[in-house]
C-alpha cells in the first residue's frame, strides 16, 4: 500500500477542483499537495501539454509524488511559491489550489503530536526539520508570549489563566508530552467543553510553531501577482482565522481586508468572488470524513 493510500483524504475534491475551471493547456500549483488527491484530480483533467507544480513541506509528502511528465514536486513551504515560479522560469499561472489545515497523517501518526489522542512528544512540526517544536513553546515562552498566542491563534477566553497553568506546571517538570499539556490544563475547562477547548489550545501551539499565519498571508500575496487575468484561487479553510484571511483577499486584495477605490470610487481588489456563498462539504461527505465538517471552501478568479 502505498502511503498516499492513507495519508490523507481530500477534503471537497470534486467542488475545489472545479473552482479552478481547468484549461488543458493550463499551469496549475497545489501548494499543499500532501497525499496527491487534489493533485490526481487536477492532472486527470489536465491536457499533455499542461503543468501541476505541487508543494509540500513535509518530507513524507515526497513519498506521495506523482511519476508524470507534466508534474514538479516542489518540497518547501509555499510561502516561497513566487521564488520556485521564478526559478522554473514561470510567470504566471492559471490555478492555485490549497487545502489548508492538517493532512490526515499527521493526525494518525502520533509521533508528530498534533493530536491530544495519544501520549506522544510535543513536536507539531510540519517540517521535521524545523528547530521550533511545541515543547520548546510550552517550556520557553513568558506568561504574556503564551497568552498572546492561545487567545489569538486559539481564540480561548481564559487564554491567560491557560498560560498561567502552563507556566506553573513546568516549574514542576519540564512538559514534554501531549498527555503532560493536556494534564495541565484539562481542570480549566467544563467537562462538556473539555476536548472542543484542548483541541483549541493544540491549534494555537501548531499555528504558532509553523508560522501558519505568516506564511498563508505571504503565500496569498504571491498568489494574487502570479494568477494571470482569469486565473482562479480555489482554497479550502478550517478555520475562523485563516478563513478571515482568504475571505479578505478575496475581497478587497488584501489580508486586512482595506478594500481600496479610484479617484472615482471603483474597487481595486484584483479578484472577483466566485461563490459568494461558501461551498461546506455533503452530508454524506461529512459522515465519510469527520474532518470536513469545518472545512469552507472558497473561489475567486483574478480580474
Amino acid at each position: 500500500m502505498k502511503l498516499s493510500d492513507t495519508y490523507h483524504v481530500p477534503v471537497l475534491l470534486q467542488e475545489s477542483v472545479d473552482g479552478l475551471d481547468i484549461r488543458p493547456d493550463g499551469i496549475y500549483v497545489d501548494v499543499t499537495y500532501g497525499g496527491g488527491g487534489h493533485s490526481k484530480e487536477i492532472l486527470r483533467r489536465l491536457g499533455e501539454h499542461g503543468q501541476l507544480f505541487g508543494f509540500d513541506q513535509d518530507a513524507d509528502a515526497v513519498m506521495n509524488a506523482e511519476n508524470d511528465p507534466r508534474f514538479t514536486f516542489v518540497y518547501s513551504n509555499f510561502r516561497y511559491v513566487k521564488n520556485w515560479m521564478r526559478f522554473f522560469g514561470v510567470g504566471q499561472i492559471d490555478g492555485l489550489l490549497a487545502d489548508l489545515g492538517v493532512s490526515s497523517h499527521h493526525f494518525d501518526d502520533a509521533s508528530r503530536g498534533f493530536t491530544f489522542r495519544q501520549d506522544a512528544p510535543l513536536d507539531m512540526r510540519m517540517n521535521k526539520h524545523a528547530s521550533l517544536t511545541a515543547a520548546d513553546v510550552v517550556n520557553v515562552y513568558t506568561e504574556e508570549q503564551l497568552t498572546d498566542i492561545f487567545r489569538l491563534y486559539g481564540e480561548l477566553r481564559n487564554a491567560r489563566q491557560v498560560a498561567v497553568a502552563v507556566v506553573k506546571a513546568r516549574q514542576q517538570q519540564p512538559i514534554a508530552t501531549t498527555g503532560q499539556l493536556v494534564e495541565a490544563v484539562s481542570r480549566l475547562f467544563p467537562r462538556e467543553r473539555e476536548k472542543k477547548e484542548v483541541t483549541k489550545l493544540f491549534q494555537a501551539l501548531r499555528i504558532e510553531v509553523n508560522h501558519e499565519m505568516d506564511a498563508l498571508r505571504q503565500m496569498l500575496h504571491a498568489a494574487c501577482q502570479l494568477l494571470k487575468p482569469g486565473g482562479r484561487l480555489s482554497i479550502i479553510t478550517y478555520h475562523s482565522l485563516e478563513d478571515r484571511m482568504v475571505k479578505n483577499v478575496m475581497r478587497t486584495g488584501n489580508v486586512e481586508g482595506h478594500l481600496e477605490q479610484d479617484f472615482y470610487g471603483r474597487s481595486q481588489s484584483l479578484l472577483h468572488i466566485i461563490n459568494n456563498k461558501v461551498t461546506v462539504p455533503s452530508a454524506e461527505e461529512q459522515e465519510a470524513n469527520p474532518r470536513s465538517r469545518s472545512a469552507k471552501l472558497r473561489v475567486a478568479e483574478k480580474i
